[in-house]
């Protein structure tokens, strides 16, 4: 990367993901280098003032994230020619997502919409970046550069206090699954684990932080709360604050989940946590079973016997804990990323076959 770099997030509102993947991880860094970063929302009203700035950014490298408005997306087109380098950040296979029967109506249809746009965003970009090897190579057969950039890890590593006691009917092990209302259907498929679990025992609590969406069948379990999903900013807070024992990722075997990441990974290790994660990729990349996690077959009775092993041995549960934040702090090293954006400055459009890991 040349010094004194430009580089703008023109934003659609992704903002988890422009903050995990170059904002808040490599960004910085960039910054201390000399390097201008910075984001411009793009949106609505905002769109007049956001085109005036960009007129005034004649040789950025401009990231763009998933999707574009449409005014922005065809003025973009028009004035290519006044930009450096242009990246496409993707982190979700969107048309296996507008695709899949087991996902909320509403994502759905937006990622309908956006599946629609990506082909312009395509063409727009020098290299298409991506959070998976799975996503990589969906997207290769579309782009002639593809790189893998995994997700790098935003969130403090706690102390892990909270595990040097077992679990008891007056302290019980709190068992949290994190995830986004996408995730609906991996969750409900532990129903019936979750509920033998909660109703065979009494030292363990739930947390399923997706409020009044949480599957029926988990709702009224002994000891289960369901707090309201946060806003990006303040879940970043929470996940800081909060700790968890046991952290759920299950993970069913659909197109669309076969694109993911294993940013799950990184999340319940942030919160201190020993994780269970599907048997299939991305953990089986990540999680060495028994070592830093468990992997779980998608039998529910196998994550029962996960989670009731875990209670049971709670030593064995910290000891696989440490390991994981060992791993995150290795495989989520935000130097990492930022050698990855440096390395993407200065050349445009060089020949790259297949896609890369970088």
């Amino acid at each position: 990367m040349v010094k004194g770099e430009r580089w703008l997030v023109l934003s659609d509102g992704a903002r988890p993901t422009e903050d995990i993947y170059f904002l808040a991880s490599a960004a910085p860094r960039l910054r201390s280098e000399g390097h201008e970063v910075g984001r411009l929302d793009v949106r609505g009203w905002r769109w007049p003032l956001a085109r005036w700035v960009l007129t005034r950014q004649l040789g950025a490298n401009l990231v763009l994230c998933r999707t574009l408005p449409t005014v922005a997306l065809r003025w973009l087109e028009r004035e290519r020619a006044r930009f450096g380098r242009i990246l496409y950040l993707i982190d979700d296979e969107l048309g296996a997502a507008a695709e899949d029967a087991t996902l909320p109506s509403a994502y759905r249809a937006r990622m309908a919409s956006a599946a629609a746009q990506q082909p312009r965003l395509l063409a727009l970009a020098d290299e298409v970046v991506a959070s998976s090897e799975a996503l990589a190579g969906r997207l290769a057969r579309r782009h002639a550069r593809v790189a893998v950039l995994t997700p790098p890890l935003l969130a403090p590593l706690p102390d892990l206090a909270h595990l040097e006691r077992g679990p008891t009917s007056y302290a019980p092990w709190r068992i949290g699954f994190h995830g986004t209302r996408a995730h609906l259907a991996d969750l409900a498929h532990l129903a019936p684990a979750l509920a033998r679990v909660q109703s065979e025992r009494v030292d363990s609590e739930l947390e399923l932080m997706l409020g009044e969406h949480v599957p029926l069948a988990l709702t009224d379990l002994p000891r289960t709360c369901c707090p309201a999903p946060l806003p990006w900013g303040k879940f970043r807070v929470y996940q800081a604050r909060r700790r968890v024992h046991i952290g759920l990722a299950p993970l069913l075997d659909t197109p669309f989940n076969r694109g993911k990441s294993f940013i799950k990974f990184l999340d319940i290790a942030a919160m201190g946590g020993v994780g269970i994660y599907s048997r299939r990729p991305p953990y089986t990349e990540i999680v060495e079973d028994g070592v830093n996690g468990l992997l779980a077959d998608d039998d529910p009775r196998h994550w029962q016997r996960c989670l009731s092993w875990l209670l049971e041995h709670p030593g064995e549960a910290r000891r696989m804990a440490a390991n994981a934040a060992v791993t995150a702090r290795r495989v989520g090293d935000p130097q990492a990323a930022a050698a990855f954006w440096r390395r993407r400055g200065g050349s445009i459009g060089q020949p790259v076959s297949g896609h890369q890991k970088t």
